[in-house]
């Protein structure tokens, strides 16, 4: 895609000049130029009263705009080897009670090989009605057939929400989809309402870091697309008994093109508890001091059955992998107990962690930003308190088996 100026409409009025918020537009010799950094955000196209700029290449909208003709609220359900993954249980509790505000049903979307027998978790869980699309070329997550299947689907059945886990999987599957139709999406969101006059959702993200939240809309394009963070909201519960409609489809008449076929998936087996199903994460940071020390912090997960997880910085210094990383660049947690030793508590890391519900913050400094959302908070020396707590611990632990 590019910017283009219209010559004979543009005024030189310096309104997209004001609006650019990148200063890859400004105007020279009475005519609006378009600088290399421009990133198409369209802040300039919305400020232009002259009808003197345009987005040339980009995606065709949809052929009918009418927004009343998009009704319900879809739940896009991952599942590995036929097991639902667990953000989709929690995005059927937050699409059910968006369904209740908009009087609409929730449908769930299931794509794989062999998976229909999972249809009636999701029914349990909260779904009206559960479209299961089966077919060979689903059994592994593959971008190029899942997006045409799903986007196909849209396009006949045309939702208004479609909510799917911001994982590896829905990262590469929604962007994609929301390109084909020409619609909005809003990234890794934190909450999710409603304004039952307007039926816009309201998608609410962290910007700038996790300095401030912002409330996206997407007031003129449907379907409305969201991913949305594993573990910031909670498990839908299940209702044995309940009834719900199951759907099988297939690919007909469906157009998909594979770019790489999978010859063989090898699950990799973890010695330690999967960070964000942990009930019990013990985290570390620079106050760590290197890789040496999160053995330390090993143990006592060990010792409580739990995980470990790490601050950006500790993961940035090279002393533990990016797959324990916790905040608003790794992963969200939602433990029963965090226990935070040497993190200072930067916004970022709170972004990640702060829905734990019980949290011990261990740290020298008592001014540390961490104290002020920690449960609990000790003030010393993380190698002697560390240790400390790991044999107290185990005490009990073995004093109760």
């Amino acid at each position: 895609m590019a910017l283009i100026v219209i010559v004979e409409n543009c005024t030189g009025c310096g309104l997209c000049e004001q609006a650019c918020p990148f200063g890859a537009i400004a105007v020279t010799d009475g005519v609006a130029v378009v600088a290399d950094n421009c990133t198409l955000c369209g802040a300039c196209l919305e400020a232009c009263e002259f009808e003197a700029l345009r987005l040339e290449g980009a995606p065709a909208p949809e052929a009918d705009r009418d927004l009343e003709t998009y009704r319900g609220v879809w739940v896009l359900a991952e599942q590995r080897r036929g097991r639902i993954a667990p953000v989709t249980y929690e995005l059927l509790g937050q699409g059910a009670r968006l369904g209740r505000d908009l009087g609409v049903p929730v449908t769930a979307v299931l794509l794989g090989r062999g998976v229909t027998d999972a249809a009636a978790s999701l029914v349990e869980h909260g779904a009206d009605r559960v479209v299961v699309i089966d077919d060979p070329l689903l059994e592994w997550f593959q971008a190029d057939a899942y997006v045409a299947a799903v986007t196909d689907l849209i396009r006949r059945e045309r939702p208004e929400i479609v909510l799917c886990g911001a994982t590896a999987v829905g990262r590469a599957l929604l962007p994609r989809v929301a390109a084909r139709l020409g619609t909005g999406l809003t990234a890794d969101c934190t909450g999710l309402d409603v304004d039952p006059g307007t039926r816009n959702l309201l998608q609410t993200r962290p910007a700038f870091g996790g300095n401030i939240l912002a409330t996206i809309l997407c007031p003129r394009h449907r379907p409305q697309m969201a991913t949305v963070r594993h573990k910031v909201f909670g498990r839908a519960r299940a209702e044995a008994g309940r009834e719900g409609r199951v759907e099988r489809r297939g690919l007909d008449g469906v157009s998909v093109e594979l770019k790489a076929r999978v010859l063989e998936a090898v699950e990799v087996v973890e010695e330690t508890v999967n960070l964000t199903e942990a009930d019990v994460i013990v985290s570390g940071g620079r106050g760590v001091g290197g890789r040496e020390g999160f053995a330390v912090l090993e143990k006592l997960a060990r010792v409580l059955g739990g995980a470990v997880g790490a601050s950006r910085a500790a993961v940035d210094a090279g002393w533990i992998s990016y797959a324990h990383q916790v905040g608003q660049t790794g992963k969200t947690v939602c433990p029963k107990l965090y226990i935070a030793c040497g993190i200072s508590g930067a916004v970022q890391h709170l972004a990640g962690m702060q829905p734990s519900e019980v949290v011990v913050a261990v740290n020298k400094d008592p001014e540390a930003p961490i104290f002020k959302v920690a449960t609990y908070g000790i003030v010393g020396d993380l190698f002697e308190i560390v240790p400390l707590l790991t044999k107290r611990f185990q005490e009990i632990t073995e004093g109760s088996s």
